[in-house]
């Protein structure tokens, strides 16, 4: 990788990928509680292999205009990028259409 920044998007992409592609229609199907436990676990497996290459690094990551630290970037990064894949699959399985069930 080039730069901490695109090795963290990186990993952002890889458990989004396996989150909405494999683990979510498997394991969670329409049900936005499994969803919802499943994406806090997804975010924490993000956080713990960030925190693991950047921890006590005193690295500053850049976001745009501001830089922060690896946590803060990990985790807006993460939202960012997980916007579209959650759009696309909400509506793919009908899950707002699931909770008046």
């Amino acid at each position: 990788m080039n730069s901490p920044e695109a090795l963290v998007v990186l990993i952002n992409l890889v458990v989004i990928g396996l989150a909405y592609f494999i683990v979510y229609p498997k394991f969670c199907g329409a049900d936005i509680n499994k969803i919802a436990i499943n994406d806090l676990m997804a975010s924490a497996v993000v956080l713990f292999i960030t925190g693991t290459l950047y921890l006590g690094s005193n690295y500053e990551f850049t976001m745009l205009f501001f830089t922060i630290n690896w946590f803060w970037f990990a985790l807006i990064s993460y939202a960012l990028i997980e916007l579209p894949f959650m759009f696309w699959y909400f509506k793919k399985h009908n899950v707002l259409s699931s909770l008046n069930e």
